[in-house]
């Protein structure tokens, strides 16, 4: 098939990503144009003008840095979709996220028609028998990223902030417990199997989870179901609804907040990592509430997962998108404060 020879504009794009030390094709260009990353040629020069907008250039540089033979950007392509905003733009990127948020199932051979509805006993062994599919195979996370800081703070002689909540997000027993309300919400598992989970691997004060406790049984004697304003009421079932249901704007808005913050996030624990950043990022709720279980976002499929952890989040739990943004505010005021000089002179 012949090729359509490059446009004028093409090759003045390619030219400025090469004047910028990268290099970007004509071929590329038609690849990311299709995947609406990069918007159409006729939008690339301002009209005044006819010069090349800086943005498209940024952006172009940006996919070419990017870009690597026979590997995927990952949830990058997401963050310009998000940018973006428009209406294709943000069907792609609602159906990434729809995608993505079935993929434990996909992986054990499961659809979302599988799951039955109902209190039947029927529907209820149904669904325990594939949460138990959910965990075949499932490869057990030793330690996570809290856990690793702090052995190594240890060894060093260095005191970080104590630890808020449990011991580790991904212990055996949390998971069988979070495959359960997967598949059939939290009305297929107890509040006292919830509360024996939670208690067996927590490790922040004991009253903060006499509390929840507490004020779940004030709720029930009230006739309040609180578990019911979990994102995980309805299980993953639920989340999906929540995922296509969602105002576009909105689920664009919180892409955008979300990939930030897991940007900032890796930037700062690559390059500025020290006893003094990392003790300010642990004294904040969002560190249990977001770092942990979903901040580190690498570009894979288990960072694509976080990415829509942490939507799901920013849309359906109440003060956590204002949360969030804090926390972005405080790691930016990290980010640009002064590093601390080395004997000889370097950047500690």
């Amino acid at each position: 098939m012949t090729r359509t020879p490059p446009t004028a504009t093409e090759l003045a794009l390619a030219a400025e990503v090469d004047r910028l030390g990268l290099t970007a094709t004509c071929h590329q260009f038609e690849r990311w144009r299709a995947k609406r990353w990069l918007a159409p040629t006729d939008q690339w020069t301002d009209p005044t003008t006819s010069a090349l907008r800086p943005d498209i250039v940024h952006r172009a540089a940006w996919l070419a840095a990017l870009s690597r033979p026979g590997r995927s950007i990952s949830w990058i392509g997401w963050t310009f979709w998000a940018t973006d905003a428009t209406e294709q733009t943000a069907a792609l990127l609602r159906q990434a996220l729809t995608r993505t948020i079935q993929l434990p199932l996909r992986q054990a051979g499961i659809t979302l028609a599988q799951i039955p509805h109902g209190d039947s006993d029927a529907a209820y062994e149904a669904r325990q028998n594939l949460a138990e599919r959910l965990l075949q195979g499932r490869r057990a996370i030793g330690r996570d990223l809290d856990g690793l800081l702090r052995t190594h703070a240890g060894t060093a002689g260095i005191t970080l902030p104590e630890p808020r909540t449990v011991s580790s997000p991904f212990d055996a027993t949390l998971i069988r417990i979070g495959a359960r309300l997967l598949t059939g919400g939290t009305a297929d598992v107890s509040p006292e199997e919830l509360t024996d989970a939670w208690r067996s691997v927590w490790t922040g004060p004991p009253e903060q989870l006499d509390r929840i406790t507490a004020a779940h049984i004030a709720a029930d004697e009230a006739g309040t179901d609180l578990r019911a304003l979990s994102p995980l009421t309805h299980g993953l079932p639920g989340l999906a609804r929540a995922l296509e249901q969602a105002d576009a704007y909105l689920l664009c808005e919180a892409v955008r907040a979300c990939t930030k913050a897991s940007s900032t996030l890796m930037k700062l624990l690559l390059e500025r990592a020290d006893a003094g950043m990392v003790t300010v990022l642990m004294d904040d709720v969002m560190w249990d509430q977001w770092v942990r279980v979903g901040g580190i976002a690498p570009a894979s499929r288990l960072g694509e997962a976080a990415i829509v952890l942490s939507a799901v989040q920013y849309l359906l739990v109440p003060g956590w998108a204002e949360d969030l943004h804090r926390y972005q505010d405080r790691m930016e005021r990290l980010l640009a404060a002064p590093t601390v000089p080395t004997p000889d002179g370097r950047p500690a």
